[in-house]
């Protein structure tokens, strides 16, 4: 490693510290305790798709379902696009991406709640043509002050080619950019990841606005690892949920899921990087909505905030202040004293499994390698001994606690519910929370 590169990973990772530090002040104090302002819970997603890229329905129908369907904050994430220009759509385009057999045809049903003249049409070359109205337009009739939120962002969608026809999808959420960004090319997987995460904070200096990326289905054509996950510093969020049938959330006989990615990334930043943890967000990144796969209303975030404004949700976000949830809600989640206190909002006939997971300070460091399907851009992978992501404790139940006996790199919560998932990505799913990894602050070194 040369000095350049261990600075720079060193003022990231003191960077990242100082930004989630508040984890533990920010989770615990109450109104009681505290003269600031009451936090509500904001339910938001922050990955979805429209006709501005690969989705199939056109951005105001996309935000009517959410604010309809109890989310206070939205942001449509389209691939290397920010909603921001003119923008016309084939109505044949529009018609081969619905794919449900015998849905309304999306036209019809955009007319039916908006009507004319505000949805605009035309003929050019023979051809009829919507025209896709900007974020600017449409956000004056969704948003409301403390009630509904609309944030402007991308999914930027890099790709690295390890060899002909072999091209690794890596994509990362930009949230509340001001102008959209061109995916980088780069040497290596790590160093697109950190290209693209460099240029989008480096927007938010720039413009002196607060941005959260957060990088994608890690799982999705099985791209990431867990070690490139730890590896770049620069990334402080991951999807530990992504509501899309094709991001393989369980993984497979050789590749690790989701869970077990979250645990291996989180224990090399802790012991091999000096860095702190990754936060774990839930999305959609929904494509269909007439029925079809990718649907939405599968992931989202719980985030506790001041206010419904986009700087303080990405403050809240920052400070690990919030939880992922594909369908259970928690009353109230905090971390005092050494306790991690995890209460769930029970709903009747429903029960509840809370399972705290972790990796502990002395843990089995062997490793084993194993060999992968044709399909995977990698040979061989990493496989960590069963320390890695151990569980400390299962208490059945909508409340539970865990003692901290500074035995622990970190500890997160994962409540699982036995009520099934009522629009499932994968089989036998049901539905599920995650709260954010504590009790890790202390386990970092100081560097200058």
């Amino acid at each position: 490693m040369t000095p350049t590169r261990l600075l720079t990973r060193r003022t990231f990772a003191l960077s990242a510290t100082l930004g989630a530090a508040s984890l533990a002040l920010s989770l615990s104090l109450t109104a009681a305790e505290s003269s600031t302002p009451v936090k509500k819970w904001y339910k938001g997603n922050t990955h979805t798709h429209s006709l501005w890229s690969d989705g199939n329905d056109f951005p105001e129908m996309i935000t009517d379902w959410y604010q309809k369907n109890g989310y206070q904050f939205l942001a449509i994430s389209d691939h290397n696009v920010l909603q921001a220009k003119e923008v016309w759509v084939g109505e044949e385009l529009v018609k081969k991406r619905q794919t449900a057999p015998g849905s309304t045809p999306a036209l019809d049903k955009y007319l039916a709640r908006f009507g004319s003249p505000w949805v605009e049409t035309r003929e050019k070359d023979g051809i009829k043509e919507i025209r896709l109205k900007k974020l600017e337009e449409y956000r004056p009739k969704f948003e409301r002050p403390g009630e509904f939120l609309l944030i402007q962002a991308e999914e930027l969608s890099a790709n690295y080619a390890m060899e002909l026809k072999k091209r690794v999808p890596i994509h990362i959420n930009a949230i509340n950019i001001q102008e959209a960004i061109l995916p980088p090319d780069g040497t290596s997987i790590q160093d697109v990841m950190r290209k693209s995460l460099q240029a989008i904070h480096a927007q938010g200096k720039a413009t002196g606005r607060p941005v959260l990326a957060h990088v994608n289905h890690p799982n999705f054509r099985w791209a990431l690892t867990p070690e490139d996950l730890a590896a770049v510093l620069e990334e402080n969020f991951f999807e530990i949920y992504n509501g899309h049938p094709m991001i393989h959330y369980q993984g497979d006989a050789t590749r690790p899921g989701h869970e077990t990615i979250w645990d291996v990334a989180n224990t090399l930043r802790l012991t091999q990087f000096n860095a702190p943890p990754l936060y774990g967000v839930g999305t959609d990144d929904a494509h269909h909505y007439h029925g079809e796969d990718s649907a939405p209303g599968r992931g989202w975030v719980m985030v506790r905030s001041e206010s419904l404004e986009t700087d303080k949700i990405i403050a809240a976000m920052r400070a690990g202040d919030f939880y992922a949830s594909s369908g259970v809600t928690l009353q109230d989640v905090t971390f005092k004293d050494g306790v991690l206190k995890v209460q769930v909002e029970p709903q009747t006939g429903v029960t509840y499994t809370i399972k705290f997971v972790g990796t502990p300070v002395g843990f089995d460091k062997t490793t084993t390698t194993v060999k992968t399907p044709p399909d995977d851009f990698r040979p061989e992978r990493i496989v960590y001994s069963a320390d890695v992501g151990k569980t400390f404790a299962t208490v059945e139940g909508p409340v539970a606690e865990y003692h901290l006996k500074g035995e622990e790199l970190y500890v997160r919560a994962i409540i699982t519910s036995n009520r099934p998932h009522p629009r499932p990505s994968y089989e036998d799913q049901s539905e599920m929370a995650w709260t954010q990894p504590v009790g890790w602050q202390s386990r970092l070194k100081e560097t200058k």
